[in-house]
């Protein structure tokens, strides 16, 4: 009787052995989804052109950055439509500073007019604004003309405005006469003349103030909290933990500060958080809206959240 009882118990042995090996006997894995990382190169190559941009009565000089079909100068635009985006320069600083960062958008799928204009010592803000303005008119005319190289290939629904410094300031002075603007995001923005602080307190749509907390040169106290105290929801402010002014810019010049990060990071960061914002509150992916007005956003490493969604 034990021999037989034995036997039944190497039976069920051997049954539950194989049951378990068998892959089909398995529950299959729940699918993992991993969030994306907007701080990486997104999916395009990126190309540019050196053009003249002629819109609104105003002519200037420009790079465009945009997502192309292969890398390099002049190539063909990515199949699809792209979001718009202008970029403006701080004060006395060259287009190229920012190289890092503008190709970074371009990988993402903006198609970014950067004006070389109000480059000189006594710029004119509300000029800039302006300038910046007719870079987004230029690409609504590009898109419906023919032969040319952004004929059809821009989203004319999804304008959005940038900048550091000077140019953030005037980022908000554009946004508050363009009703074709949906999100502003800025770097370090500072105060202008006429007052950045006041466009902003008649906006309605989005905007994102990214600052650092060891910028001495437009810092965070004396404006972009200012900025986004006069702000209506939604609107967001990013502090840099140890970020400086000059951190922003891919190098440094006559006047910059340092902080107690690597350039390299603080740039990271601002990838990170702007490029998310602009993706989000344009519409582009829905699925951010966590490392925007989230969890996510508000326990980010490295960078202070204070927001009115």
């Amino acid at each position: 009787m034990l021999r037989t009882l034995l036997r039944a118990v190497a039976a069920i042995i051997g049954a539950i052995s194989t049951t378990l090996a068998a892959p089909t006997a398995l529950a299959a894995p729940a699918p993992v989804t991993v969030a994306a990382d907007p701080s990486a190169p997104g999916a395009h190559p990126v190309a540019w052109a050196d053009l003249t941009v002629t819109a609104s009565g105003r002519s200037y000089s420009a790079r465009v950055w945009y997502p192309g079909r292969t890398a390099g100068a002049n190539t063909a635009v990515a199949t699809g439509v792209h979001p718009g985006l202008a970029f403006g320069h701080g004060f006395v600083q060259d287009i190229s500073r920012y190289e890092n960062t503008l190709r970074h958008y371009a990988s993402w799928g903006f198609i970014t007019v950067t004006p070389k204009s109000q480059g000189g010592v006594f710029p004119s803000h509300s000029a800039f604004a302006d300038d910046l303005n007719a870079g987004l008119a230029w690409l609504t005319a590009q898109n419906a003309a023919t032969g040319s190289r952004f004929a059809g290939a821009v989203d004319t629904s999804r304008y959005a405005l940038s900048g550091h410094s000077m140019g953030g300031g005037a980022a908000m002075l554009a946004a508050s006469r363009n009703p074709a603007v949906k999100s502003v995001s800025t770097l370090a923005a500072a105060e202008t003349n006429p007052s950045a602080a006041a466009a902003g307190s008649a906006l309605s749509i989005p905007a994102q103030y990214v600052g650092g907390s060891k910028d001495t040169v437009a810092g965070v106290d004396g404006h972009q909290r200012k900025m986004y105290d006069a702000k209506p929801a939604p609107t967001q402010l990013r502090v840099i933990t140890g970020g400086f002014h000059c951190g922003f810019t891919d190098s440094a010049g006559f006047g910059c500060d340092s902080g107690s990060i690597t350039r390299t990071e603080q740039q990271r960061l601002v990838r990170s958080v702007t490029t998310s914002y602009l993706l989000f509150t344009l519409g582009l992916d829905n699925s951010l809206r966590d490392q925007v007005w989230g969890s996510a956003a508000q326990n980010l490493p490295g960078v202070v959240y204070t927001a009115k969604p």
